[in-house]
């Protein structure tokens, strides 16, 4: 696989996200390479950047289409921003195969 935009952490997984809110749908559009050469995952979201709308938006589109809590998904870097970091509460090594092997499927 490419670069990762997962990185495990103490008591969880790191995701880098670059989310492009007032998106003609939500969507997942896949893993991309930013700037400096790390992976970044790119989503769309319908919602509007207000009042954390945006940030709802793509905590539950993620958490459906990772199939995890939407509770164990939280924005622990750049709220206010269009790049941000998720964070995924959970077991590092099962959370990072569980989403590598979605990236495999979903490219």
């Amino acid at each position: 696989l490419n670069p990762s935009p997962f990185t495990t952490s103490a008591g969880g997984v790191t995701v880098r996200v670059k989310v492009t809110p007032k998106a003609s749908s939500n969507r997942v559009d896949g893993v991309h390479a930013g700037a400096d050469g790390s992976a970044i995952l790119k989503v769309g979201v319908t919602a509007a950047p207000e009042g954390g709308k945006a940030n709802a938006a793509v905590i539950k589109l993620l958490a459906r289409e990772w199939r995890l809590p939407k509770s164990s998904i939280s924005v622990s870097a750049g709220a206010s921003d269009r790049r941000k970091a998720l964070f995924i509460e959970g077991d590092p090594q099962q959370l990072v195969q569980h989403l590598n092997q979605w990236r495999e499927i979903n490219g």
